[in-house]
């Protein structure tokens, strides 16, 4: 296997705005959408929220299968504070689990849910660990990922978690002792690009770091003047994303021909989701356009290191 068939490269909803909940960028029709990923090269599509795409399998895969797009996860967001909310959790696993299965997906993408006081500490935690998780805390994440596990393989779908800024998994620190937390359980990492410079990491530290547990990758790009902007104003995570804390891949400051190094000196093989985060109607490059240019720049990447 050369390294160009190593890599695959999807898109996601989140990419043309469309966020958790209905709004406008739910107006988009969605064969629209995906004829613009398939434009744009791209051979894979997560989910996005529940509910955006058609939830009746009969109707989305004949549609995935006509453009020749394979369906590889939805993101579940967990509080990873309050245990009583648990039950809700695996519900949601089952009811999008039912779908994915149904589709031939691989993946379910969990992650903590963003809260108020997280948020304004976007890329600003405390290193010595004073607004993190602590062991009790972990204790009761790992417990949930256990049964997270658990059910996402009845449906034969592999748990990843990723972290992410604006919840209590965010920097290096706390992506290390959450793994370190769930131990025994077999849950992987999703590694997104963006969210681990934003929290604090090098991507390719991380990349190497954790390449035994890395089985699933989201790429971003980071504006870094804007982000420098972002913590000094002390903005929270959504209003850095108005901003424009994600740019087009290629035009921001991650480094990616080391990062895409690191993956092939390690083996990896499998999906990459490129993805910039933006707020519907907010960009001036149509989300197609910005894709279609991010995918064009990681595919010279991937044919330099061939």
């Amino acid at each position: 296997m050369n390294r160009q068939e190593r890599f695959h490269f999807a898109s996601a909803p989140v990419s043309w705005g469309v966020e958790d909940y209905p709004g406008p960028a739910w107006e988009q029709p969605f064969e629209r959408m995906l004829d613009e990923m398939v434009a744009g090269g791209f051979t894979g599509t997560e989910l996005g929220p529940y509910g955006y795409f058609p939830t009746d399998p009969d109707v989305l895969r004949p549609v995935l299968q006509k453009k020749k797009l394979a369906m590889l996860s939805s993101f579940v967001p967990v509080s990873l504070t309050d245990a009583s909310c648990a039950p809700a959790v695996i519900e949601h696993i089952r009811k999008v689990g039912k779908l994915l299965a149904a589709l031939q997906a691989p993946y379910i993408v969990m992650a903590g849910d963003e809260t108020p006081e997280r948020q304004k500490l976007a890329g600003r935690v405390p290193v010595d660990g004073s607004q993190s998780l602590k062991a009790d805390g972990l204790r009761q994440v790992a417990k949930l990922v256990a049964e997270a596990e658990r059910v996402s393989a009845d449906f034969g779908l592999e748990l990843v978690f990723h972290p992410h800024v604006g919840t209590y998994i965010e920097t290096p620190a706390e992506t290390e002792q959450f793994f370190d937390s769930i131990s025994a359980t077999k849950a992987g990492l999703c590694l997104d690009t963006g969210h681990c410079y934003y929290g604090g990491g090098d991507p390719v530290t991380e990349a190497d770091k954790y390449k035994h547990l890395l089985r699933y990758i989201h790429i971003k790009d980071i504006d870094r003047p804007v982000l420098a902007e972002a913590k000094r104003k002390g903005l929270n995570f959504g209003a850095a994303v108005g901003a424009g804390v994600f740019t087009q891949i290629g035009q921001g400051c991650i480094d990616f021909p080391n990062f895409f190094k690191t993956l092939a000196l390690n083996g990896y093989s499998g999906w990459l989701v490129v993805e910039q985060d933006v707020k519907f109607g907010a960009t001036v490059v149509p989300p197609g356009t910005s894709m279609s240019e991010s995918l064009k720049y990681l595919q010279q990447i991937v044919r330099e290191l061939s």
